[in-house]
């Protein structure tokens, strides 16, 4: 459930099942605002499957509908509900197509994300003009690190339906990769402006990545307004709550940060969600419930470190900053970097050689991080820490000053590290 990144998956659902929509607006449908949209049509699938229990379109619906709702609530165990919705569609209509997309789907909201991507490129050759299906081999090979293949699948899917709203997020989201934050939020703006205002986790989830674009160059104060307007469509939202206490934690109110943490990590118990609590709780001065929460964050990522939903970024950062076993970082990296080669794994990788001392390829792993375009200030100043114990000074300072000028999370370390490097001592 994460977006890993940063993507986090992009999961609209306007272009997957034209019947599941209209079960979410069909005629005489009332509007039931207690519910998410989900959560709506999941409803309108299961009564489809009451009134006609051979209706396998009904079951692929609620299958995707239960898919959507674990994007909502974080709650994996949806896809559990999802997987077997799925199976009844296949025991009715064997190898159908639209269940066999559904399922490429649950693949990615897995991070199964190999196997996503074969699934995805049978189904393409099954069926080539299908928008969706190229999301879908966007997805899986930005995931994998293949970003030319990336962009070839999300160029075909607008080609096929131009403007549509999940190519204008991968789109937008490739675009951030590139370093283009400005293209980035224009298509991401285009997405939102074409939401059915009924679609409000939707909208939520826009306005989040949004915000979370705004944050990544410092643009702190336009990142809350996004963050809250996320949060005053769809109350209690995960992502919306952990973009926000990242605006809280570059305002230095790490007190808020802690509260807003703790309100994700209960509504989304995952591990990842509980390193970021730990870290906030530390920033905050909490020292004993700091290593509380990291003891409990290591106990819960090694039980899903060999899985492919993993919070192995997250893990292999615990253990080269903060329980200092830099072994144990580069074993983590080197395992998840046979996964896959995207530039966040190569970033955490290149950190995990750092701290156990073998500069010279640290410094080429993350390079080829960077080579992307990527402009992230935790990985700038990554760059430039390393550069420096390798010896390159030009390069050390031109990464720090790229980590700085960003102004978000990451630069305040950076700032420190150049401030040294540069001083009329160090100089000597």
């Amino acid at each position: 459930m994460k977006r890993h990144a940063a993507l986090p998956l992009v999961m609209l659902v306007l272009l997957m099942l034209g019947k599941a929509a209209s079960f979410a607006q069909g005629p005489g449908t009332p509007t039931v605002t207690t519910l998410s949209p989900a959560e709506r049509t999941m409803a309108q699938a299961r009564k489809l499957i009451d009134k006609n229990p051979k209706d396998f379109e009904a079951y692929n619906a609620l299958a995707l509908a239960l898919s959507r709702r674990a994007r909502e609530t974080s709650d994996v165990n949806y896809y559990t509900q999802a997987e077997d919705a799925l199976q009844q569609s296949f025991a009715i209509s064997p190898d159908n197509f639209d269940g066999q997309r559904t399922h490429v789907w649950l693949l990615l909201g897995k991070h199964e994300f190999a196997a996503a991507l074969e699934a995805a490129k049978k189904l393409n050759k099954r069926m080539p003009d299908d928008a969706m299906v190229y999301g879908f081999l966007t997805d899986a090979n930005v995931e994998l690190g293949n970003y030319k293949d990336a962009e070839t699948a999300a160029q075909w899917m607008l080609d096929l339906k131009p403007g549509n709203i999940p190519g204008l997020t991968r789109a937008a989201y490739l675009r951030e990769l590139y370093g283009d934050i400005d293209g980035s939020l224009e298509l991401m703006n285009m997405a939102y402006q074409s939401t059915p205002p009924s679609e409000v986790e939707d909208q939520a989830w826009i306005l989040t990545q949004m915000a979370h674009l705004k944050l990544a160059i410092g643009k702190i104060d336009e990142s809350e307004k996004l963050s809250q307007q996320a949060l005053k469509l769809f109350p209690g939202y995960h992502y919306a709550l952990g973009n926000l206490a990242k605006v809280r934690i570059q305002q230095k109110r790490y007190d808020q940060a802690v509260e807003l943490l703790k309100q994700r990590y209960q509504a989304a118990p995952h591990a990842e969600n509980v390193f970021d609590l730990a870290q906030a709780l530390q920033l905050a001065g909490k020292s004993d419930e700091a290593a509380k929460a990291f003891a409990e964050f290591e106990r819960k990522s090694l039980l899903e470190t060999g899985r492919g939903d993993n919070s192995n970024h997250e893990l292999i950062f615990y253990y080269a900053d903060y329980a200092k076993q830099p072994d144990e970082a580069l074993e983590v990296a080197t395992r998840e970097l046979a996964r896959r080669h995207d530039v966040f794994t190569l970033d955490s990788y290149a950190w995990a050689l750092y701290r156990n001392g073998k500069f010279a390829e640290a410094q080429k792993q993350e390079e080829m991080a960077l080579s992307l375009g990527v402009r992230d200030a935790r990985m700038f100043r990554h760059a430039g820490e390393i550069a420096l114990k390798s010896g390159d000074q030009a390069a050390a300072e031109r990464y720090l000053k790229q980590s700085v000028e960003l102004n978000t999370l990451g630069s305040e370390q950076a700032r420190t590290t150049l401030a040294a490097l540069t001083t009329p001592t160090a100089r000597q």
